[in-house]
């Protein structure tokens, strides 16, 4: 008895070494089983308790209207956010509406108007609508590349969900419509990255991969960084499967704080709770709590992870579910959506002006 004892203990003792050796690679042992222990411990909440506000957008002297970083104030950088507003686009809106920014070539788009969204964007963020715009092809991955302007005259452009570059003279940018847009600057070296940040991608440290590629590339430190992260679908809205819930607690020992518990706050289901009751075994009705995730601090988490300061990151606010008149969404809109355009980008010291410069609120 005594030598089973002895063995117990040798086998806490490695297990719990292992457990230690898993948190400081950020990871966790046995997902499944403690993802059900932590659940237990979330707090409730209501969709509108979690609904972040939306910010106000800055209108640019060709009647653009976008998000410049608040506190980016360096006269060497650009760097901001797109809405929806603006722009000659007419597959989004309503008949009687004023022409939409979409920047993506979507179905539903004619090529001819996203190309002018496009040039008025790049003109109200740099002052000039022949400034390069390097973009990716996005598929939800962790892969980064580093851009030239050569990359902006490619007829296809690379397979990416990040980018990064030390060359001054053009913008980089990604396309969202409800993932997470994260931007990165380096104020000592004159470096950027703009990153794409889906949940897939998050999982795949899509954020911390981009950091790391920058250190790795132009010798960045991550004290010299500072980071923006856009509007992008909020935890108010992101209801999450169990699978995405594991997928997280697989690989983040913080996973827990990521995820809420969040009840229908539907007035019609409260007022008239009978007319909503199934005959389904416990377990098996969807009425009850969802599970909703909050990307936005997933990937504040990752540039914490990266080793960004606290006060360095930056968070634009808005969530696109919720407010469609100012963003595009791809879930509430049923797929039916244009995108968004984060871009970030180093001043060419021969430029002029500046599209933040000439704008007004």
């Amino acid at each position: 008895m005594r030598s089973s004892a002895v063995s117990s203990k040798d086998l806490k003792s490695h297990i719990d070494a292992l457990d230690a050796d898993f948190h400081v690679a950020g990871l966790v042992r046995s997902g499944r089983s403690r993802n059900r222990a932590r659940r237990a411990k979330q707090s409730p909440a209501a969709a509108g308790e979690l609904t972040p506000p939306a910010p106000q957008p800055t209108t640019a002297a060709n009647g653009v209207r976008w998000l410049p970083v608040g506190g980016w104030t360096a006269p060497w950088l650009w760097g901001g956010f797109s809405t929806r507003q603006g722009g000659v686009s007419r597959a989004y809106c309503a008949e009687d509406a004023e022409g939409e920014l979409n920047l993506g070539f979507t179905a539903d788009d004619r090529r001819d108007a996203v190309s002018r969204n496009r040039d008025l964007l790049v003109e109200a963020v740099t002052g000039d609508p022949k400034t390069p715009l390097v973009t990716v092809r996005q598929f939800h991955s962790n892969l980064v590349v580093r851009a030239s302007a050569a990359d902006a005259d490619r007829e296809r452009p690379r397979k990416a969900d990040g980018v990064i570059t030390d060359e001054a003279g053009l913008l980089l940018a990604v396309q969202v419509a409800d993932c997470i847009p994260v931007l990165v600057a380096d104020r000592r070296k004159r470096v950027v990255g703009a990153f794409h940040a889906g949940w897939r991608g998050t999982v795949k440290r899509i954020v911390e991969t981009g950091v790391g590629r920058m250190r790795l590339e132009f010798g960045c430190r991550p004290e010299d960084l500072i980071a923006a992260i856009g509007p992008g679908v909020g935890q108010c809205c992101y209801a999450v499967g169990e699978e995405v819930v594991a997928e997280f607690t697989s690989q983040f020992a913080y996973a827990p704080d990521l995820f809420r518990e969040v009840f229908d706050s539907d007035p019609i289901k409260t007022k008239y709770p009978m007319l909503f009751l199934t005959q389904r075994a416990p377990g098996h009705s969807p009425i009850g709590p969802q599970i909703h995730l909050d990307l936005v601090e997933a990937n504040r988490r990752q540039l914490l992870d990266a080793g960004l300061k606290p006060g360095a990151i930056k968070i634009i606010g808005g969530c696109t579910s919720c407010h469609r008149e100012l963003f595009y969404s791809h879930r509430a809109s049923r797929g039916h959506a244009g995108r968004m355009m984060a871009v970030v980008g180093i001043r060419a010291a021969d430029s002029r002006g500046s599209g933040s410069a000439r704008s007004r609120k």
